[in-house]
Formats: structure tokens, sequence, C-alpha cells
């Protein structure tokens, strides 16, 4: 199964510049279609009203988090499906079995690369 890179993107962040990057990775690894959002709220309205193939939320937000946004994704039945990538700068174990526990389909800690953000998209996208 090859990787589907016309999928649609959803980046969640509330700090601008993390977003801007995550969309320039997005853009090394020819996925061109990426929307962003500011946070766990407008993330969810966007990803209900819209159609998006995969979700890269960081976890550190306000007033929604990412393991709340997560937790709601998983709790839609329209949404549960859909591959969800947790950004965080913790790698605190008990973060990483939080975001398991709520359904997370993986995880990636910053910094990070293009590289690595492929190979955590194909491990979502391809392999499920």
């Amino acid at each position: 199964m090859t990787l589907d890179r016309n999928v649609k993107v959803l980046v969640v962040d509330d700090y601008k510049t993390m977003t801007r990057i995550i969309r320039n990775l997005l853009k090394q690894i020819d996925f061109h279609d990426a929307d962003e959002a500011a946070d766990g709220h407008e993330a969810l309205a966007k990803l209900r009203s819209g159609n998006y193939g995969l979700v890269i939320s960081d976890w550190n937000m306000q007033p929604m988090t990412g393991l709340d946004l997560l937790k709601e994704v998983r709790a839609d039945a329209r949404l549960k499906h859909l591959p969800f990538i947790m950004v965080t700068a913790e790698s605190k174990t008990e973060n990483v079995v939080a975001a398991k526990q709520a359904g997370v389909s993986n995880y990636i800690v910053k910094p990070f690369n293009a590289e690595t953000l492929r190979d955590k998209i194909e491990k979502v996208m391809v392999h499920g």
C-alpha cells in the first residue's frame, strides 16, 4: 500500500511558528494540502465540517489541550478512525500512556525533522 499524499492534513498548534514549521516539513515530504487550527475548539469545528485524512496536533494548548482534542475526536462517530499524531516537547512516560489510552495513532517529540515526520505519517497512514 502506498502513502496517499493528497490527503488533507489539519495541523493544530496555538504557536504560529510551530504551525508554520510543521506545514513546511509537510511540504518537504510532498503533503501540500494542509490546513491549520490555533486551538482544539477551532480544530474540532474544522474536523466536523471538513474532509481531513490526518490530524497533527500539539499537546500543550489552551483552552483545549491536544489530549482533550484527541478524546473528542475519538468520541465522535464520524471522526474516530482519523489518524491522529500528537506532537509534544515532553517525552514523559505518563503523557505517552495517557495519549495511548485516549487512542493516539502516533507520537512525535520535538524537535523533529521531515524524515521523522514522514516515518510517523507512514506508520499511521499505511500500516494503520
